[in-house]
């Protein structure tokens, strides 16, 4: 992270109020650098697609969502497209009451007003005033909000980080996992082994996720459904609009539409 952003944030880590907002805008393209937070984090994006590395999951959060990350914990950021970032320092106690774990969180309506007036709010807010109201019902709207799953973990294995690097700068390649385990200078069967024990998944499985997650940044950066679809290596629009479902619950149309509604 860079000094200047350092010395803008640090009056808000350090605030006596247990959630306080703050409020930037970034250009296209910056990556931050890993670096971490005395105080938890709520990040959301008014507009514009953030990506987040902690040190084992790989996060997208559009506009429509927001993610939590826990004091202390390393991450760093990029931004796709300008970023309007909108974020929520909260104090142990505060933080508390929303959770241990980082987490992408459904952004209600309600909970996107409620990030911006407290934005709005100085740091240091009267302790009985608007400033108190808005953080209660912040912390309360954080809490009862819908995970959503947006993360895709990382490996630590280097011969695994080269194929999973690669995957993540293009998720349309439709190498096999014999190919790939060519790249990583292994066997098949030790790749498929790694792919398990480090991520949870198998190859298709976590290419699987990367797949739908790059399409749902597609989509909400007002990509249409059938150009995400290829963007993200689906043969057939059908195909895609299955998986994109079953994994996010909604359809590609209704994401890019919701994106739309809320960038209104």
């Amino acid at each position: 992270m860079s000094p200047t952003r350092q010395a803008e944030i640090e009056p808000f880590e350090t605030a006596q109020r247990p959630v306080v907002g703050f409020s930037r805008d970034y250009e296209a393209g910056l990556w931050s650098g890993f670096h971490s937070h005395p105080r938890a984090q709520l990040m959301y994006a008014v507009s514009g697609v953030m990506r987040l590395d902690t040190l084992d999951t790989s996060y997208v959060v559009p506009p429509t969502t927001a993610l939590f990350l826990p004091a202390g914990a390393q991450h760093a950021m990029g931004m796709d497209g300008a970023v309007a970032l909108r974020e929520l320092f909260l104090a142990e106690d505060a933080a508390r009451r929303v959770g241990d774990q980082p987490k992408v969180i459904s952004v209600s309506g309600l909970l996107r007003e409620v990030i911006l007036a407290a934005c709005a709010e100085p740091v240091d807010w009267e302790p009985e005033g608007r400033g108190k109201h808005l953080a209660e019902l912040a912390l309360d709207e954080i809490a009862r909000a819908t995970p959503l799953p947006l993360g895709l973990p990382l490996p630590r294995d280097p011969r695994l980080r080269k194929v999973i690097e690669a995957l993540r700068k293009r998720p349309q390649d439709t190498r096999s996992l014999d190919a790939w385990s060519e790249v990583a200078n292994t066997s098949p069967r030790t790749l498929a082994r790694l792919f398990r024990a480090e991520l949870g998944l198998s190859f298709r499985q976590w290419r699987q996720q990367t797949r739908l997650t790059e399409a749902l940044r597609a989509l909400t950066l007002g990509t249409s459904p059938a150009r995400a679809a290829t963007i993200a290596g689906f043969e057939s629009s059908p195909a895609f609009g299955a998986a994109f479902r079953a994994h996010f619950g909604i359809t590609p149309g209704q994401a890019r539409r919701l994106q739309a509604g809320l960038s209104s």
